[in-house]
């Protein structure tokens, strides 16, 4: 995994909370572990479009390491791993789904474009 030559400087919560939920990814999965609550990793790659091993993997990883999703692995064989969101992860969603509407209003108007909604997104409520 890519590690940062300079320590992050975060100055305030904003900065903070979009290094955890922010870009591209990590809402994604988010939104799809809200919905669907357990999946294993070859299912919320089936969730996810145009992402590929790699990303999600490192996605997962930092996600895990921030305390927003939760790994949970079992002895068995083969071996299953479920991936969950932890409460610190569930807590994220309502922002999530405010930042979509505020998005869903604007963006049209901003681009001249419809705006194809996310089906794990409750962007209407």
């Amino acid at each position: 995994m890519y590690e940062n030559k300079l320590e992050k400087d975060i100055r305030c919560p904003l900065e903070y909370g979009l290094d955890i939920f922010g870009g591209k990814w990590k809402s994604r999965v988010i939104c799809v572990l809200a919905e669907k609550k357990v999946l294993r990793y070859s299912a919320i790659r089936k969730e996810m479009i145009n992402i590929t091993d790699s990303v999600l993997a490192s996605t997962l990883k930092e996600l895990i390491n921030d305390g927003i999703v939760k790994r949970e692995q079992y002895n068995e064989i083969p071996p299953r791993v479920e991936y969950s969101l932890t409460d610190k992860g569930k807590s994220v969603v309502p922002i999530l789904q405010t930042i979509c509407q505020w998005s869903g209003a604007f963006y049209k108007e901003d681009n001249g474009n419809k705006l194809f909604q996310c089906q794990k997104c409750d962007f209407n409520k």
